[in-house]
């Protein structure tokens, strides 16, 4: 048995994927053991504040920077002149610009979009499904009589909440799960996050739960807790990535075939990702290497 797994770490360090390629962990064992979301992300809080102790909660916000001094002062750096300010400014201007029927998304939205990114995904009872915020705000599109953005498409919906985003930045994560059809959906964004896919057989568990501040291909892995509260990200200071871009990008890295940006199981995966942050403060729009 030992031997097999030497051999596992051997080629996947091939791939450039180390030895995290057949660590199973704590949390890839319990996929199928039933948790109610307090529970789990209490349970996953415990062990990041058991691995890095004295760590303050609401530095989760900071990802990998959290672990990386020198990172954190590069970070810092990028944020105080943004390259990527210009294009949320054309996201403003796309959230200003009146839809066919005379309206905007902030005559559209709750409060005028403010304070509302940090209570989704939500589940709807009606559409007996999990909604995003992209998806209400293609809704609005779609009740002005407007073309639905691709959920993918960076120039369009990730400039759009790259802008709308901002209108929720400081508040706390608050995403609820508090009906049997809501619980349903979060199990299997959970159970997902869970399974092991591709040709590399991970689970995103591994790499941002068991394997958490540890290094692969010379980053550290950042910890789940805190990851959603800062989508749009800039990776390197110029690629935009939504949260479904970037469950897409960790697929494709574990030679997965990727489930369409806005599709169900994405929806679902955003949803229990989205609750191990409750509790953070939001800032969109972040430097990521």
């Amino acid at each position: 048995m030992i031997g097999r797994l030497r051999a596992a770490a051997r080629k996947a360090a091939g791939a450039g994927l180390a030895a995290i390629a057949v660590g199973v962990g704590a949390g890839a064992a319990i996929a199928d053991t039933p948790i109610d979301p307090d529970t789990e992300r209490a349970s996953i809080v415990r062990r990041f504040q058991q691995r890095f102790p004295g760590r303050p909660l609401d530095d989760y916000v900071l990802g990998a920077f959290m672990l990386n001094p020198a990172g954190r002062a590069h970070y810092d750096d990028i944020m105080a002149f943004a390259p990527f300010l210009p294009d949320i400014e054309r996201g403003r201007v796309l959230w200003e610009t009146p839809l066919k029927d005379g309206r905007t998304y902030a005559d559209c939205l709750p409060d005028g979009g403010r304070n509302l990114a940090g209570r989704l995904p939500r589940y709807d009872e009606a559409e007996a499904r999990v909604v995003t915020f992209e998806m209400l705000l293609n809704r609005c599109r779609r009740e002005a009589g407007e073309a639905e953005y691709r959920h993918d498409d960076r120039a369009t919906m990730g400039l759009l909440t790259a802008w709308a985003r901002t209108l929720s930045d400081g508040m706390r994560m608050d995403v609820r799960v508090d009906t049997p059809g809501a619980r349903a959906k979060w199990d299997a964004g959970r159970a997902l996050f869970h399974r092991r896919i591709g040709q590399m057989n991970f689970a995103c568990v591994q790499c941002h739960v068991d394997n958490a501040g540890r290094t692969m291909r010379m980053e550290i892995i950042s910890p789940v807790v805190g990851q959603a509260t800062h989508f749009p990200l800039w990776r390197s200071g110029e690629t935009l990535y939504t949260p479904h871009m970037r469950f897409t990008r960790c697929m494709e890295q574990v030679r997965a075939q990727p489930f369409p940006a806005g599709s169900e199981a994405f929806n679902n995966l955003e949803y229990y990702h989205a609750t191990l942050s409750n509790g953070l403060p939001l800032q969109a729009n972040v430097y990521r290497r």
